[in-house]
């Protein structure tokens, strides 16, 4: 990997795909909820993906218990305004759209088998290593995680100095 003058790399390796500023543009579909509690789905999903020629899918990696608390209060529950959820809490939707973690190794399976790169968003410390076992390649850290330093600097300490 090459580094510029500020110690920023100019491009790297993401499996067989070389990412940076004089590469095309890495392409991650994201799977979500979108298997709808169907593994048979998720699988087809994964190989719909395929057929576009993305390199990548992503997943998000949690369970209910590990993303928030089951709690019925205003701070977890969705305003009853929004047209497709509203009024449930948050746990519930948890629930009913993460991806399983025993589905994990079957689509990163079905993913590679088609030559594609599966990875992931993990929101704690368990999900970071069930995609360690899985032997994830990159990870996507999510918006909201960007400020959870303890995750972030358990599994990912400050690279040395260039």
């Amino acid at each position: 990997m090459s580094f510029s003058q500020n110690g920023t790399p100019k491009s790297l390796r993401i499996g067989d795909l070389q990412v940076g500023e004089t590469h095309a543009p890495f392409v991650a579909a994201e799977m979500s909820g979108n298997h709808n509690g169907d593994l048979g789905r998720a699988l087809a999903i994964v190989d719909a993906i395929a057929e576009t020629g993305a390199p990548a899918i992503k997943l998000q990696t949690y369970t209910a218990d590990t993303i928030t608390i089951d709690a019925d209060g205003p701070a977890f529950r969705i305003t009853d305004s929004h047209g497709l959820w509203g009024g449930r809490n948050l746990y519930s939707l948890y629930q009913e759209a993460h991806t399983p973690w025993e589905w994990h190794e079957a689509i990163f399976a079905r993913a590679r088998e088609h030559g594609m790169i599966p990875f992931s968003s993990p929101f704690d410390d368990t999900a970071v290593d069930l995609l360690e076992d899985l032997g994830a390649q990159v990870y996507k850290i999510a918006s909201l995680e960007i400020g959870d330093i303890p995750l972030l600097r358990a599994r990912w300490p400050a690279p040395a100095s260039r």
